[in-house]
């Protein structure tokens, strides 16, 4: 039997890191990329790392024939892990209708091929902000799915119904959504981590690159929230923790262990932090004091987000083992590595 899992956006910061974590359980992985907010020089990292190259086709999924052409050639495909989209929250607001043709069409795309096939497996790349501000933390996958807040978030929660609606008239796709809560860091190695291209738009790097004097300085978005410190909480899982998640679901999906054939997981370590302690944190690790400004609150920015992970953890067998202290030191040896 083939074990040939597609991963698109496979080059990207999440993706890369899946990549590594597939290629060291010994399936077979095909990239699909666009480089448009990514670089080819991911896959000598990830080759690198795993000592086997996988394989790299460059196509852009709003392309409906290249993604019928894909799939007639390759057929073999046991699973697909879907990461191409466009991510920048401030970006999508300016720009919806980029946003809402790259997240929904190319996923509208996969899914019909998908279910042409005898069997499929599917896994999305979903986030927390489907809750906005949760009525209670930590969150459970139970909680009530908000009013997006940019249409970013709205690919997301739009996202997960289409895939819910296309399963529930589809006995032979099975699909797993997968809420991440905020990944940082890096693999061990420095040698895949956050590329970052023009503003970063994660906390992370731009911690990273004010501690390594890219950037002069250090926005906090407001100490007035009500929070231990006044700053915005956050549940901040290393990316490999996250990437070892998508391992766990794919073999569920495999394996036939889900009874629904589409059901869904918060991705997280279950503990926040605030930008303060991430900052604290990173100073510590680093030996780097950053200067660092508080600044006006950011408009759309939940107070506290954390994941109640108790599903994952039971269901998948996955549970986040690295720590905050491990990410960040990940992260400023792969700042360092760029620089």
């Amino acid at each position: 039997m083939s074990n040939k899992i597609l991963v698109t956006g496979g080059l990207g910061f999440i993706g890369s890191h899946v990549v590594v974590e597939l290629q060291n359980e010994g399936f077979e992985v095909v990239i699909i990329d666009n480089l448009s907010n990514s670089s080819i020089d991911v896959l000598k990292g990830i080759t690198a790392i795993t000592k086997k190259q996988p394989i790299f086709e460059k196509l852009d999924l709003r392309d409906k024939t290249a993604v019928i052409d894909f799939f007639k050639k390759d057929q073999d495909i046991i699973g697909v892990i879907h990461f191409a989209a466009s991510k920048a929250v401030g970006e999508s607001v300016n720009l919806p209708l980029l946003y809402y043709e790259n997240n929904l069409n190319t996923l509208i795309y996969i899914l019909q091929e998908l279910q042409n096939k005898e069997t499929s497996n599917f896994i999305f790349s979903s986030s927390c902000t489907v809750y906005g501000q949760a009525d209670s933390l930590p969150i459970t996958e139970s909680a009530p799915i908000k009013a997006a807040e940019s249409p970013y978030g709205n690919t997301k929660q739009i996202g997960e119904e289409i895939i819910r609606d296309t399963c529930k008239v589809s006995e032979n796709l099975k699909a797993i959504a997968l809420r991440y809560f905020n990944p940082i860091g890096s693999h061990e190695s420095a040698k895949i981590g956050e590329l970052s291209i023009g503003t970063p738009q994660n906390l992370v790097p731009f911690i990273t690159q004010t501690g390594i004097g890219k950037r002069e300085q250090l926005s906090v978005f407001g100490d007035d929230y009500p929070t231990k410190d006044g700053t915005c909480i956050r549940d901040y899982i290393h990316v490999v923790d996250l990437a070892k998640a998508h391992v766990a679901a794919l073999k569920r999906l495999i394996d036939g262990d889900n009874t629904d054939n589409y059901e869904v997981f918060n991705i997280g370590t279950g503990k926040g932090s605030s930008v303060l302690e991430v900052i604290k944190t990173f100073e510590e690790v680093s030996n780097q004091k950053l200067n660092y400004k508080i600044v006006d609150r950011r408009a759309g920015d939940v107070i506290a987000a954390y994941a109640d992970t108790t599903k994952a953890n039971k269901v998948l067998g996955w549970k986040a083992k690295l720590s905050l202290k491990d990410a960040l030191i990940s992260a400023w040896k792969w700042e360092k590595g760029l620089n």
